[in-house]
């Protein structure tokens, strides 16, 4: 497999006084096409507003920052207010459509990565506005509109043409939108950073997943996820999805090194990943991170609703299912160091503290 597994930053598409839209494109991350992967990022000024879309991929959101209020509404349903913080996780299933809002001074910046196994673009969302001057009424007639809507001509070009901006604009500050209900959050949003923690390892990490358990809506998504934070100077064991799922990975926050091992033992990334970088990880290769001293946190999606790894240290290490003959003969060495090798990390799990 010859394709380059750097980690890339995303490109601004649109914006505007509102705020800006970005992506990762194929053309310079050639995984997303590779996986049928599509990654965003929306980040709104104060009063943006992301006027309402649909898209061609199911997708999971993640608030790297600030707070705001979403509007959901799934196919035959009213809409859902839900208000947003920093670690929400949002499943957004096909033919779902949503508005995002800012009222605060801090930008709310929102993460989408989903299957585009569907959609228009390989490795690309296509996002379908109603309103604005992209939006789907401008391609038709007035006829056709005047007849859809029961209005006439006059009304039909004040109620397409009025919103002349694309995707985003600026509301306002004493514009009113709606706010969330109490109970909307339920069934739609997981906050991973306050949720209990699936692993916690001291001095090591902490991960909190994101699957049908907690958020039964991510089984239309058609993926999982997780949040790991890593603390300094730690390690997360090698590992690889054993139900051949891809792993994509958004840094949070920190930095630190990254390798992956692919096919015949070859390693087929070593580099430096940072905030803000994306990368993927293929079917079945392996891949280990070592953090540098301010620790890293990050996102993945796993194109599975509930994965299952596999890992090749620590405690569920498959090398502790293995009898010691077998290990002694795979490795050709001694009992000696098979009980040297089988004593080591065998009771830790997937993170490494530093060495002391």
């Amino acid at each position: 497999m010859e394709v380059d597994l750097s980690p890339k930053l995303c490109k601004k598409v649109y914006g505007g006084d509102g705020g800006s839209y970005y992506a990762w494109s194929p053309a310079e991350l050639a995984m997303l096409k590779e996986g049928n992967i599509g990654a965003a990022k929306l980040a709104l000024e104060k009063n943006g507003f992301a006027i309402p879309r649909y898209s061609d991929s199911a997708k999971v959101a993640y608030v790297l920052q600030g707070n705001g209020v979403a509007g959901i509404v799934l196919p035959e349903k009213e809409e859902n207010v839900v208000a947003l913080k920093k670690g929400d996780a949002i499943a957004l299933p096909f033919g779902v459509v949503t508005w995002w809002y800012n009222k605060e001074d801090t930008d709310l910046v929102v993460l989408f990565l989903g299957d585009t196994s569907t959609a228009h673009k390989t490795g690309e969302f296509t996002d379908f506005f109603l309103t604005g001057s992209n939006g789907i009424f401008t391609g038709f007639s007035s006829e056709f509109v005047s007849r859809a809507w029961d209005v006439d001509d006059k009304a039909v070009k004040t109620l397409v043409g009025n919103q002349t901006a694309k995707g985003i604009v600026k509301l306002d500050g004493s514009f009113k939108m709606p706010e969330p209900k109490k109970g909307s959050r339920e069934g739609f949003v997981y906050n991973c950073e306050e949720a209990p923690l699936d692993v916690d390892i001291k001095d090591g990490g902490k991960v909190v997943l994101l699957n049908t358990k907690n958020l039964p809506l991510v089984a239309e998504v058609g993926l999982g996820a997780d949040l790991v934070r890593l603390d300094g100077k730690a390690m997360c064991s090698p590992g690889f999805s054993c139900d051949s799922a891809l792993q994509v990975t958004y840094i949070v926050s920190g930095s630190g090194r990254v390798q992956v091992v692919g096919v015949d033992g070859r390693r087929v990334l070593e580099t430096t990943v940072k905030a803000g970088h994306l990368f993927i990880v293929p079917r079945f290769f392996v891949v280990a991170k070592i953090c540098d001293p301010d620790g890293m946190s990050w996102f993945s999606i796993i194109t599975t609703p509930n994965p299952i790894f596999t890992h090749l240290a620590g405690r569920t290490s498959v090398w502790k299912a293995l009898s010691p003959q077998v290990l002694e003969a795979s490795l050709k060495v001694s009992p000696d160091d098979e009980q040297l090798f089988r004593s080591k990390r065998m009771n830790e799990e997937i993170f490494f503290p530093p060495p002391k």
